[in-house]
């Protein structure tokens, strides 16, 4: 043996001394990064949601009611403080655009100055109207004075003048009756004109301090103390500088009440028939991933409805926050663990240990000093670990990579009865034909050969 194929024995000694090493020495080397011990206790069974935080109970700051008696129906948003500020009753949070107001407002003026016009002149005139008629009506008295003076008169003429004197006083008597009917009417025709453009004066009026007073209303301020927390449209977009509220939605801000809070997530239409009301959620926070808090599922939607980027139907699901923290604020994302089943004393491994091949689901398992394709049987998973119902035991030891060379690594498969393994003829090995159990490795597989 030459000195060159001595050297090529020692390299691959020392290879295959650095990957026994590696994956089957007993310490607390690189191993133990990439395996797992199999484990017995409890598992849950949980759907995983994202959600958002929110107060349970919130004041809210909206555009004026004035709006709408004003005949706008959308107005836009100026200028608004920053979200998460602090304010108090009374601060500024924010001002709308003053454009459309301003230009009614002005139209308002005008219409003011017009009926005030025609409210002048209509009572001048009335005014010169009703001075002409009671001219005539002391002209008609008058008259009759004279006529009744005539009539005195005629008291020793001929009877056939002093009928003519009757008569002529008698219709001096008639016209100025019917001269006082006339004026009558005229001062209740020049009051009802009055009256007329008055109303239409006190119209405009109204209208106008309408407009003023919403003037005002357009720097929005808070009713009360808290923080400012931006308001959502219809597809939950913030409202910010350049949005457009309307009068049927006319929140600008929210002022949320941070003692109570409460989480509201979306569960796809596959696993809504999961999700009931009392159910126990895990709550974590992706502003602190270290942190979880305990919460129950307090409403279920029964209709679904179609979210922006989503392409199936969800429902809304409300989650209370059973646990108290100071550091909760409103639209913090969540990562919500629903518990909707779960089982006791059973094995589980990482789902990073469990791999598929075909129609089978096994791990590669720590078999001594060598390493096994071993078939499981898999009841459940949840997003950390999988429930193995047969083929591993407590406390043996499974890798949670993928292996590199298995050309010439074993399976054990288990037992025929449970997952119907075509077995070579020419295998000798003996099959179990007992009933398997759970958990069970042994006698509950069989060894062959790739």
């Amino acid at each position: 043996m030459n000195k060159k194929t001595v050297l090529y024995i020692v390299v691959a000694l020392l290879a295959a001394l650095a990957v026994w090493w590696l994956f089957f020495s007993g310490n607390e080397g690189p191993e133990s990064n990439v395996t797992a011990k199999v484990t017995k206790g409890r598992f849950d069974v949980v759907i995983t949601v994202t959600g958002e935080l929110r107060a349970k109970t919130q004041t809210d700051i909206t555009a004026p009611t004035g709006l709408r008696n004003a005949g706008i129906y959308q107005i836009k948003i100026n200028d608004i403080i920053a979200e998460g500020s602090v304010v108090q009753p009374g601060d500024y949070v924010a001002s709308l655009d003053r454009t459309e107001v301003m230009s009614k407002l002005n139209e308002e003026l005008l219409n003011v100055q017009k009926k005030e016009s025609e409210y002048n002149q209509t009572q001048l005139d009335t005014a010169i109207s009703l001075r002409e008629a009671r001219d005539e009506l002391v002209n008609y008295d008058y008259e009759l004075k004279q006529k009744k003076l005539e009539l005195e008169q005629s008291e020793y003429e001929a009877p056939a003048i002093k009928q003519q004197v009757q008569i002529s006083y008698e219709k001096a008597e008639r016209a100025l009756n019917q001269k006082k009917d006339t004026y009558k009417n005229k001062v209740a025709q020049a009051k009802a004109k009055m009256s007329i453009v008055s109303s239409d004066l006190t119209k405009a009026q109204n209208k106008l301090k309408v407009f003023q007073d919403l003037l005002s209303e357009l720097t929005v301020t808070a009713p009360k103390g808290g923080m400012i927390i931006y308001a959502k449209e219809w597809n939950g977009r913030k409202r910010v500088v350049g949005s457009t509220i309307n009068v049927w939605d006319p929140e600008v801000a929210n002022l949320p009440d941070l003692r109570e809070m409460e989480v509201v997530s979306y569960v796809n239409e596959v696993d809504i028939q999961k999700v009931k009301t009392g159910q126990k959620v895990e709550i974590g926070l992706d502003a602190d991933p270290s942190k979880k808090l305990e919460g129950k599922v307090k409403a279920v939607a029964s209709i679904g409805e179609q979210r922006p980027n989503q392409n199936s139907k969800v429902f809304e699901v409300v989650i209370d926050v059973l646990s108290k923290d100071s550091t909760l604020r409103p639209s913090m994302t969540t990562s919500c663990n629903i518990q909707y089943s779960g089982f006791d004393n059973v094995l589980t491994v990482p789902v990073e240990a469990v791999n598929v091949s075909g129609n089978k689901s096994f791990v590669f398992k720590k078999d001594g000093s060598s390493v096994v394709r071993q078939q499981v049987i898999i009841e459940a998973t949840n997003s950390k670990d999988a429930y193995v119902k047969y083929g591993l035991e407590e406390g043996q030891t499974v890798f949670l990579k993928d292996m590199a060379d298995t050309a010439s690594m074993k399976w054990a498969l288990l037992h025929d009865s449970l997952t119907r393994v075509k077995v070579n003829p020419a295998d000798t090995a003996k099959k179990d034909t007992s009933p398997p159990k759970q958990g069970a490795g042994g006698g509950d597989f069989i060894i062959i050969e790739d």
